[in-house]
């Protein structure tokens, strides 16, 4: 299946460029593309959680999402579709260049960061599994 928006095309990792626009932010998660929050606690705390995101410190992105580490996520693969969240992109983007570098070529960025979804009033769809265990509390 491949989902379309604007020019982004969702159906292989060579289909992402290294940035995501926030209108595209909402096809793209629902396409399988990870969202990762790398904002602190504190912000998460201030600001509000990022619904279907991964909350991943900053400080533990490289080694969280480059495959064959102790320390990797489990879902973590060459092949991952991510895009980083920082409150307003930029350590997003310096991270997703890094991850790149590494061979993640599916590692993307949001441009403007969680300020610019937040300004849009952009979420994310919440998957099945996050809306049982909302609902078991």
């Amino acid at each position: 299946m491949t989902a379309v928006l604007s020019t982004v095309r969702v159906s292989t990792t060579s289909d992402l460029r290294i940035s995501v626009l926030v209108s595209e932010y909402a096809t793209l998660t629902s396409a399988g593309v990870i969202a990762v929050d790398m904002r602190s606690q504190h912000q998460r705390d201030a600001q509000g959680v990022l619904p279907g995101a991964l909350a991943i410190d900053a400080a533990d992105v490289l080694t969280r999402l480059t495959p064959g580490t102790r320390e990797s996520l489990r879902v973590a693969a060459p092949d991952a579709r991510w895009v980083l969240i920082s409150d307003d992109g930029h350590d997003a983007e310096w991270l997703a260049w890094h991850l790149q570098a590494r061979g993640i070529a599916g590692a993307t960025f949001l441009v403007g960061g969680f300020a610019a979804l937040h300004r849009a009033r952009v979420t994310a769809p919440l998957a099945k599994a996050e809306l049982a265990t909302i609902s078991a509390h």
